[in-house]
């Protein structure tokens, strides 16, 4: 039974299923929790299920991240539109993550998307940027005809990322006949070629849209010049073996048939929480490039988290994002945060004030205990499955109604203050009477009254 499954899912979660090389004897592992050795490395003291199949995810070219955030993510209807000077920091913060290219806005909405775009365009030129630019436009020669204005005023090549709708719910919806997708996908293409524009050729909708249509549309825009394909979950339907399927389809009898050198793209949105495991077996199938948002902000309930897809390409050993230095993640995400008007929540993965943080007894006590080892890996690592150091953040210990008072003694020591019997009764006292975490100032109120 256990091997079935197993088999059922190594498709799609092959990354997940690789057997480490640990020895078990009678029933207990070899791996020994104490660290005796001392150049023994904190991953030796974990046995990760996480890698049990002989093929994990190792793609054998470079996964690319697209970052939506300044278009896609902001037709959210609760955010506030960046001024120039934020899109700009947050541009350069994308860059220094090492976010491959970005979505800079759909000209074709106006004026002032065009003044934004361009100004963007500019500071990529100006300071050498090398992150990739592209332009959302609707398959219509309106949209299409200011991304090369934009290109002939800045001098910075960008490509054309021209999408239609595809599924049988949105041609009925629509009034669409096939005929109608088709000769206006060919049309647009065309169109944007003959004014020295590369295509990027999106499909939204695609997860629902019949095998028939999908293979019709994408070797339409194939022929004509399309030189990326973009799969789409626009209403967020997709499950990963959904996201598994079409992209391994397309590429089988799409991309391949055609004899082209075509980038399959993945563009997802979060409506069942799928959207980070759905771009990971898109990959598995044989994608190249993600699309996301920062903090997944966007329609409904958004996008792709682009800044959770870093965390787990990290984490995964994925080239080249294992060796990315990610230490401006939290400034990233807090950036859009100001410039959109979009909180993180507290227990946001990573970047949440509370992601590496802890006021309970048992949990603190043994980052406690790593700490006093001298080893800020192991403090890192010993509550947390995501290393805080590796993304310049650190363990933080809290002292509430749940805390032990080892977690009264570690507060004050680390803020250089002198932890006494009596000091540390009366800060526990107060947190065991409390019904939360005590702040700052509740504490130094102890101290205070201790003198």
């Amino acid at each position: 039974m256990a091997q079935r499954f197993t088999d059922a899912i190594r498709p799609v979660f092959g990354s997940l299923l690789q057997t480490p090389e640990v020895e078990y004897f009678e029933g207990r592992s070899t791996l020994h929790a104490d660290k005796r050795a001392k150049n023994m490395n904190v991953s030796e003291l974990i046995y990760d299920w996480n890698s049990l199949d002989p093929q994990p995810l190792h793609p054998a070219d470079p996964v690319l991240l697209n970052d939506e955030t300044l278009r896609d993510g902001l037709q959210s209807p609760s955010v506030r539109d960046p001024s120039i000077e934020q899109k700009i920091e947050i541009l350069h913060l994308m860059e220094a993550l090492g976010i491959n290219s970005l979505d800079l806005g759909l000209p074709g909405a106006g004026a002032h998307v065009v003044e934004h775009v361009t100004a963007l365009a500019r500071e990529i030129v100006t300071h050498k940027l090398k992150i990739k630019a592209n332009c959302a436009a609707r398959t219509h020669e309106n949209d299409i005809r200011p991304i090369a204005e934009i290109v002939q005023k800045t001098g910075l090549p960008v490509q054309a990322a021209t999408f239609i709708g595809s599924s049988p719910i949105r041609r009925y919806t629509e009034g669409w006949t096939d005929d109608f997708l088709l000769q206006t996908t060919e049309k647009a293409i065309k169109y944007a070629i003959a004014l020295g524009l590369e295509v990027m050729y999106v499909t939204e909708d695609t997860t629902r849209c019949d095998p028939e249509m999908v293979k019709r549309l994408y070797s339409t825009a194939i022929s004509c010049g399309a030189k990326a394909i973009v799969l789409c979950d626009t209403a967020g339907h997709a499950t990963p073996v959904g996201a598994f399927a079409l992209v391994k389809f397309v590429t089988q009898e799409v991309v391949q048939p055609s004899g082209e050198n075509i980038r399959v793209d993945w563009h997802g949105h979060c409506d069942r929480g799928l959207a980070i495991a759905n771009s990971m077996a898109a990959l598995e199938a044989g994608a190249r490039c993600v699309h996301a948002c920062a903090l997944g902000v966007g329609e409904r309930v958004g996008n792709t988290q682009m800044d959770q897809m870093l965390v787990n390409l990290k984490l995964m050993g994925i080239a080249p994002w294992t060796q990315q230095d990610l230490t401006k993640l939290k400034q990233y995400c807090e950036a859009v945060s100001t410039a959109t008007g979009v909180a993180i929540p507290v227990n946001y993965p990573v970047v949440g004030d509370d992601a590496f943080r802890t006021a309970t007894g048992v949990h603190a006590a043994a980052v406690i205990k790593a700490y006093k080892k001298k080893d800020i890996e192991l403090a890192n690592t010993v509550y947390s499955g995501v290393p805080s150091h590796l993304f310049g953040l650190e363990q933080i210990i809290d002292v509430g109604p749940m805390s032990g008072k080892s977690n009264v003694q570690f507060w004050l020591e680390r803020r250089g203050y002198r932890a006494t019997d009596e000091l540390i009764d009366r800060i526990y006292r107060r947190a065991k009477a409390s019904d939360h975490t005590l702040n700052e100032a509740e504490i130094l109120e102890c101290v205070q009254a201790a003198h």
